[in-house]
């Protein structure tokens, strides 16, 4: 009795070695690929609980979790001749165990390293305008990119994104100076505008204005009530646009008087007394003799002066 209670046992013990070898718990985000003798068996185990034969079957558990992979930063030349150092992440999953064990010795670096290479090739291909400005486009060709061997290792790349790209400090004080250029520029068209359009309504109110002179006088008004609004120390006395024409006229009137020639002495006769007369008859009543060059010719029809 004693014997069969120690085989007993001695069974208990080995199936209980043995349950605990072959048991195996594969959690939920796991899948389980199984090799039996070397040879992989397929499909993978699912999640839960499973049993393999000791000795004989070898589990190795693959996640299929999103990998969240950096891409390490790569310095490269672009299509516009210019020197950049981008980096990026990559996301991705395995969608297939058995063929993310069996073709492809470690997929985690072999992504990484596709994904550093195709980032490389994106950086050559594209200007700097589309690496600044326009990267969802850059992202879907970096994915394609990375997927094209990775759907053969059984990974599918969930998404690409470029992180950061980084340019010389030369490059961007001469991205600084065309921007502010470029700012400089819409400035002072919208400031054209805005004075030509402004111009367009002066006219057009000078215009009205030019019709109805009393609109003027009500504008001035309107002006003075909006100074004394602000309360300053600032008086603005309107003066009338017609008062300044009246003067105006008024000027004009006695330049025109003053520039007109003066009416000389008119003698008995009716006749203008000539230039040379007048100091020959000065002469003559002082009783003074005139040389013969200084005396007056006559006139035709005129009487001559005494010797």
């Amino acid at each position: 009795m004693i014997e069969l209670g120690i085989v007993a046992l001695a069974v208990l013990g080995f199936g209980a070695a043995g349950f605990a070898a072959s048991a195996r718990v594969i959690r939920q985000f796991e899948r389980g690929v199984v090799f039996r003798l070397g040879r992989v068996q397929d499909p993978a185990r699912r999640p839960g609980f499973t049993m393999i034969v000791p000795f004989v079957d070898h589990l190795r558990k693959v996640s299929v979790q999103i990998v969240t992979m950096p891409v390490p930063a790569q310095d490269g030349i672009t299509r516009d001749n210019v020197t950049v150092r981008v980096d990026a992440v990559v996301y991705f999953r395995v969608h297939d165990p058995v063929r993310a064990t069996v073709e492809v010795q470690d997929y985690q670096f072999a992504v990484s390293q596709v994904a550093q290479t195709s980032l490389r090739s994106i950086i050559g291909k594209s200007d700097l305008d589309d690496l600044l400005s326009n990267r969802e486009s850059l992202n879907q060709g970096l994915a394609l990119m990375i997927d094209s061997p990775a759907a053969g290792w059984g990974i599918e790349i969930d998404r690409v994104e470029i992180k950061d790209v980084a340019l010389p400090e030369t490059m961007k004080r001469s991205m600084s100076r065309q921007a502010e250029a470029e700012r400089e520029r819409r400035s002072r068209i919208i400031t054209a505008d805005g004075e030509f359009q402004a111009s367009q309504k002066l006219a057009a109110a000078a215009s009205v204005m030019a019709d109805t002179p009393s609109a003027l006088q009500l504008r001035l008004l309107q002006t003075i009530v909006e100074v004394a609004a602000e309360k300053n120390s600032t008086v603005v006395l309107p003066f009338p646009v017609e008062l300044l024409r009246f003067l105006d006229q008024a000027a004009t009137g006695l330049a025109q008087r003053s520039s007109a020639p003066a009416p000389g002495p008119v003698r008995g006769s009716g006749e203008p007394r000539s230039a040379v007369s007048a100091p020959a008859d000065a002469a003559t009543r002082n009783g003074a003799q005139l040389p013969p060059a200084a005396k007056a010719q006559p006139r035709d029809g005129a009487p001559t002066l005494p010797a």
